[in-house]
């Protein structure tokens, strides 16, 4: 099993050589509820196609209680392009519905008042909520430190050899890379891991900075050299 300083060394190296590659933007500001529908268009997809998606749920519906009365083909339609449609909109729709039915209106600010803990375990309560859209929540509204990682991601977390193949505690996973990725570079890191996870054929491009790190494994603690470690729900925020 990779060592904790070498899982740090391939943390590092994805800050680093992997901002170069792919020059991320920073995310956009968004309200708690709207942060929540993107994380439901952004789970396993690419930004470019969750931003669209996004895009196209402003755009084609007047408002959130508009979508909220939808069908769910008519969501579908403006998330063309993400992967198991269909789910996401009844995802949306129920979302949606849960919180107008517990707040009358579709605005969730009031979690800011509330402490990181209680406005995660707030959000979980939604029946659309995962693992995945409570972190990501939390680590762009909330101020909080919890690392959103989705299928695609935690794949590539494995092949780094960050995160083992029999790991099935989220909440220890999570506090292992929380511990490791600084909370003012956690969007970064995130933003880093998914455009690796969805760019094709990066272990067999040599010009990928983290490929030799899957070729050749970390560097032992006694290797000067920068390496990276093994593999990738509610977060528990910090």
């Amino acid at each position: 099993m990779p060592t904790t300083t070498n899982k740090q060394r391939v943390i590092n190296q994805i800050l680093t050589t992997l901002k170069k590659r792919y020059d991320p933007t920073d995310p956009e500001s968004r309200p708690v509820l709207e942060q929540f529908v993107y994380a439901v268009c952004r789970e396993d997809a690419t930004r470019k196609h969750a931003d669209r998606a996004f895009r196209n749920l402003q755009e084609r519906f007047f408002d959130w209680n508009e979508v909220r009365v939808s069908s769910p083909h008519e969501i579908e339609e403006a998330l063309a392009g993400l992967s198991n449609p269909e789910n996401r909109a009844n995802r949306l729709i129920n979302f949606l519905q849960e919180v107008f039915e517990t707040t009358y209106s579709f605005d969730l600010e009031a979690l800011h008042k509330k402490g990181l803990k209680q406005a995660a375990k707030q959000l979980s309560r939604y029946q659309a909520a995962n693992d995945y859209a409570v972190a990501w929540v939390v680590q762009q509204s909330l101020g909080g430190h919890a690392i959103p990682l989705d299928a695609a991601s935690l794949q590539v977390l494995n092949r780094l050899g960050l995160v083992e193949d029999d790991f099935e505690d989220n909440e220890a996973l999570r506090a292992s890379l929380e511990h490791l990725v600084p909370k003012s570079r956690g969007a970064l890191f995130v933003e880093l891991v998914s455009a690796l996870a969805h760019d094709p054929g990066w272990e067999n491009d040599p010009t990928c900075p983290v490929r030799s790190l899957v070729l050749n494994g970390p560097a032992s603690e006694e290797d000067p050299a920068p390496a990276i470690a093994h593999r990738g729900s509610r977060p528990r925020p910090r």
